[in-house]
């Protein structure tokens, strides 16, 4: 039986009333959550997980002769990576630890020549003395006759004589003096030039063993063998993968409540929501992401057009998570900040290095081998000690 018109309406009117009370009830439903909730958390799909990336530069030059990892292996700190040809810096090492040998036996010569000339201004003092006394007592021989006056001349002559010797042997000690004078063999200038250059050279022959700085994984390796590399060639990267942290990109107008040490809930598309891991904001990064750009913009030139900006929020992940579900840096995340506790400055950081990236020792111990080898050659070539340096010269005035 077919329906009228009137009843077509109130159906219509029924079916139009509904959907009003349903949009209306979805309407105060999502008022309702964002008035109580979703203004609180900040949410953005535009972050991405980050981690240090540690590059390997080839510290000297040389051909590699051997690669010992590949990409993905996993490396410790202090791991020999590549090894390049060390002949060239091996001879140039032992040519220097002759030159530093041949340095500290020649200054050595020196000091064994200004102890001679020591030794003979204090002989010829004594003899110049007795020579003197000799004078005095043949003046006074002279009135009675016991001397002649022709041994009187000859003695003042001879005195005359060796006073002119000692005035020439001072001045050849003064010429020992001005390159010796209140050093000790081990510390002469001669010396210590040649053992610098021996220490260089042994940092030289020692940077041919290139080790990893930090641990981590190989990632883009470029070492092959017979490459000639100089230093600062970029030989592959290492990348920590126990420390990792995101990196969101917040829309500025969304900014006002974030402040560092707020709680973050982050899924990963790699695990997709299986997976939740919790974070930190750490900290705010000082300025929009455009103004480190390659070219920053400049408005004050052409046509301004108004684009909100975003700016990079840094946040920490928890070691124990990371190590249950690893990422990678570059994969994409989503974040949810909640942004109810305010007691921070926006201003603040709660960042800190990481310990493995941070620094490395892997050179700590280069120099202290270098100074050990070239004290060693010094030791075996001194003679009479590294202290031998003789006193002051009796003057004999």
């Amino acid at each position: 039986m077919p329906l009228d018109r009137k009843t077509i309406r109130a159906r219509r009117l029924i079916f139009l009333l509904l959907v009003a009370l349903l949009a209306l009830a979805a309407g105060l439903y999502f008022l309702i959550r964002w008035n109580t909730h979703g203004r609180f958390y900040v949410t953005t799909d535009n972050a991405f997980v980050v981690g240090n990336i540690i590059p390997v530069h080839a510290d000297a030059t040389g051909v590699v002769a051997e690669v010992l990892v590949e990409e993905t292996n996993k490396v410790k700190a202090g791991d020999l990576l590549v090894r390049l040809d060390e002949q060239r810096a091996k001879a140039t090492l032992e040519q220097s630890g002759a030159d530093l040998a041949r340095a500290v036996r020649a200054v050595g010569g020196q000091f064994a020549a200004r102890r001679q000339a020591c030794q003979k201004i204090a002989s010829q003092i004594a003899l110049r003395d007795k020579t003197r006394h000799d004078v005095m007592r043949y003046r006074q021989a002279l009135p009675s006759g016991a001397v002649s006056q022709q041994v009187l001349q000859n003695a003042m002559d001879q005195l005359a004589s060796l006073d002119a010797e000692l005035h020439e042997s001072r001045a050849n000690f003064q010429s020992f003096e001005a390159r010796l004078g209140g050093l000790t063999l081990a510390r002469a200038p001669d010396i210590e030039a040649a053992k610098a250059k021996f220490t260089e050279n042994y940092i030289e022959f020692a940077r041919q063993r290139i080790k990893a700085p930090a641990s981590g994984y190989v990632a883009k390796r470029k070492a092959q063998v017979g490459d000639r590399v100089r230093p600062g060639d970029l030989l592959m990267q290492i990348v920590p993968l126990d420390y990792l942290w995101i990196e969101a990109n917040l829309w500025e107008n969304s900014m006002q409540r974030v402040r560092p040490g707020q709680p973050v809930a982050v899924t990963v598309d790699l695990y997709g929501n299986s997976a939740l891991f919790h974070g930190a904001v750490e900290g705010i990064v000082p300025g929009s992401g455009s103004v480190f750009a390659l070219l920053a913009p400049d408005n004050a030139t052409g046509n301004f057009i108004h684009i909100v900006q975003r700016v990079p929020v840094r946040i920490a992940l928890r070691p124990d998570e990371l190590e249950k579900q690893p990422l990678r840096p570059g994969l994409s995340a989503v974040v949810s900040i909640d942004v109810h506790n305010l007691d921070q400055s926006p201003n603040a950081s709660t960042a800190r290095p990481e310990p493995n990236a941070s620094n490395t020792a892997i050179f700590d111990n280069d120099l202290t081998e270098a100074q050990a080898q070239a004290q060693k050659i010094i030791s075996e070539n001194i003679v009479g000690g590294p202290d031998a340096a003789i006193g002051a010269c009796p003057s004999g005035e």
